[in-house]
């Protein structure tokens, strides 16, 4: 099962401070351990959302709202995606998981749907392209960057 963990923003991470060396040693080392243990598929932090937009759809219409927004407790600072064996799992490295901001910190987690959540609507046509997608991106990834 893959899950995607989610470290939410707060006022610091909003302001654009970044963690100190003591929370930047900390995370790597638990993202080697996460790495060792064949967990970690992908994790970045996020820049504020000061550098980001949100595009809202209402019907076909499309509004762009450019940030910062305004409500830190529902934005997301950084993100981890893990392969593990059930929730119960997730949680356990998420508790091993160093305070990602040093101060009051919340990390959310939640499970990603696999192709086969989605049932006979997902038909082996959509399948076959999804799989094809996810193949170019993984090739993308590993592409060095000029």
């Amino acid at each position: 099962m893959r899950f995607m963990i989610l470290v939410k923003a707060n006022k610091d991470s909003e302001a654009g401070v970044l963690p100190d060396e003591k929370i930047l040693t900390a995370m790597g080392k638990f993202n080697q351990q996460l790495e060792k243990a064949g967990v970690l598929l992908a994790g970045e932090g996020l820049q504020a959302s000061s550098k980001g937009a949100r595009v809202k759809f209402s019907g076909g219409k499309r509004t762009v709202t450019d940030g910062p927004f305004t409500e830190t407790k529902e934005l997301v600072a950084g993100f981890w995606l893990w392969q593990v064996k059930s929730m119960a799992a997730a949680i356990e490295w998420a508790r091993r998981c160093p305070n990602p901001t040093g101060a009051e910190a919340e990390i959310e987690i939640r499970q990603v749907f696999e192709a086969e959540d989605f049932g006979a609507e997902f038909t082996p046509e959509l399948r076959e392209q999804e799989e094809r997608v996810l193949a170019q991106a993984e090739r993308l990834m590993k592409t060095p960057k000029p």
